[in-house]
């Protein structure tokens, strides 16, 4: 692929190692890549593997010569997609408009997903109506929040309820028309009694954590009643309302010590853009469902939300508690997150300013962040450039395919360094993030992939520190991806254009 992805692909400069011998071990396999597609759905009773599509929307492979880049598509096979005719060395593998930069000979593609791989579930834009009639709350005041999750099929999200129709310190709530939003896409599942699918109803109570040590309160979110519905069926139609009857009970309380030193955070504000302000933090507990032995999966509710004030950035030095109603052999995975933003004006003469932002955090489970104090794991990618040009500069970028460079962080080890692309979109007056490229931690440049940037557009990239070492991007880029811990730092571009 020349320079800009070559260097450094293989840790040791030579060969890298692969996921066992060739594929299909004949004469010329040396120019083979196997792609295989396994979809893993961690379950109450066990893992399920089911054999993922790759015929719908295939993966291709990407080698630039040079001078341009070659498309290469492969042929199925049983065992997967074979693709002949790849040169050794790092390669660009293109997966549902993800792109992965690898020289591995094997790559499995598929993904890990909750809940049982049977369930069916249909698309409702991510609302579902809801009929509650609940009892037994915690008394109801402002900041209260209710959540609903399934242990059975893939589903999580929180409840809207207009603030006036539930009264300061209620304890039971009868409601028809509030809704369900979901926390991971738009769908809703079809709930079947068959199955012993149920449904838990979380409560979520504000409560004091003291005071920073310049008086301001500080406060936080955490659950305190739960229960788990038993099991039932609802056909989700996109109309009829979800009926959701249920006597809460106050939930197994944990209490732990925090100490987040968000000052040490602040540094690393103008590294990940060189006008970058710290903005913002939280820190949150979430369920791993069914365990953390392959990471955190996926959202199964919230646990706690603790969103210290703003600057001046003080330590946070207190005791929370927080209730888990969930199995005991499920994990409790802690995120603390300190947030940077950057105000652009936008290059099309509409005198608009975007907010840019950018994170570090520090992601792992809950005893080990607490196990000391909560400090930055990584920071940023340093001299962040596009095709040389320092990427804070607003400007044009008139080649397809850019080169897009870095220098290692100062902090951490980078497994992965992920560069995300975002395009501005003038009818929103939104950034959405549109195109990944992930590449091994050994490489700190990547030229982009001449389809990522389209003509007369406004963008900005970030390129992120990934420090997680059980993270596999060579040879299985989308299911190790959650593996613990996952510490990251943003460094972002300002708004350039295309011609």
């Amino acid at each position: 692929m020349g320079a800009p992805v070559a260097e450094g692909c293989a840790p040791d400069g030579g060969p890298s190692p692969d996921a066992g011998p060739p594929p299909d071990g004949g004469p010329g396999s040396e120019d083979s890549v196997l792609v295989t597609n396994t979809t893993r759905f961690h379950t109450a009773v066990g893992i399920a593997e089911r054999p993922g599509d790759l015929s719908t929307n295939p993966p291709e492979i990407l080698v630039f010569d040079g001078a341009r880049f070659l498309v290469i598509q492969g042929t199925p096979s049983p065992e997967g997609l074979r693709f002949k005719g790849v040169p050794p060395g790092p390669y660009y593998l293109s997966v549902g408009g993800r792109y992965v930069v690898t020289d591995a000979r094997q790559v499995e593609v598929g993904t890990n997903r909750l809940g049982r791989p049977d369930a069916v579930y249909a698309e409702v834009g991510g609302i579902q109506a809801l009929n509650l009639n609940l009892s037994n709350l915690e008394p109801w005041r402002r900041g209260t929040v209710l959540e609903l999750a399934s242990a059975q099929v893939d589903m999580s999200g929180d409840v809207y309820i207009p603030s006036e129709a539930v009264p300061e310190g209620a304890i039971s709530l009868n409601f028809d028309g509030a809704s369900y939003s979901s926390y991971t896409g738009s769908r809703f599942p079809l709930f079947e009694s068959e199955y012993r699918d149920r449904l838990y109803v979380n409560q979520l109570s504000p409560s004091s954590a003291g005071a920073l040590p310049d008086g301001r309160p500080l406060t936080y979110t955490a659950l305190t009643r739960s229960v788990e519905v038993g099991t039932f069926d609802f056909l989700p139609d996109g109309v009829s309302p979800l009926p959701v009857t249920a006597r809460l009970q106050p939930a197994k309380a944990r209490e732990f010590p925090l100490e987040w030193r968000l000052p040490q955070f602040t540094p690393f504000a103008t590294q990940a853009h060189p006008r970058a302000e710290h903005s913002a933090n939280t820190f949150s507990l979430l369920p791993a469902a069914h365990g953390v032995s392959e990471g955190w999966i996926g959202y199964s509710g919230t646990l706690l939300t603790l969103r210290p004030p703003a600057a001046p950035m003080a330590d946070v030095t207190t005791r929370l508690r927080f209730g888990n109603p969930f199995p005991s052999n499920w994990g409790v995975v802690a995120i603390a997150s300190a947030s940077y933003r950057v105000m652009e004006p936008v290059p099309d003469g509409s005198g608009r300013l975007l907010r840019l932002t950018a994170s570090n955090v520090v992601n792992d489970r809950l005893d080990n962040v607490i196990a000391g104090p909560v400090v930055p794991r990584v920071s940023p990618p340093r001299s962040l450039t596009i095709d040389g040009v320092p990427a804070s500069t607003p400007r044009v970028v008139g080649t397809a395919s850019p080169v897009i460079a870095w220098a290692p962080p100062t902090l951490g080890t980078p497994s992965v360094y992920r560069v995300r692309l975002g395009r501005y979109d003038r009818d929103a007056g939104l950034v959405l993030n549109v195109r990944f490229v992930d590449v091994p931690g050994s490489i700190t440049q990547v030229r982009l992939p001449p389809d990522m940037l389209l003509p007369g557009s406004i963008y900005y990239l970030a390129v992120t520190a990934l420090d997680a070492p059980g993270f596999d991007v060579r040879r299985r880029p989308f299911k190790t991806n959650e593996m613990l811990p996952y510490h990251s730092a943003d460094a972002i571009s300002s708004l350039f254009t295309t011609p």
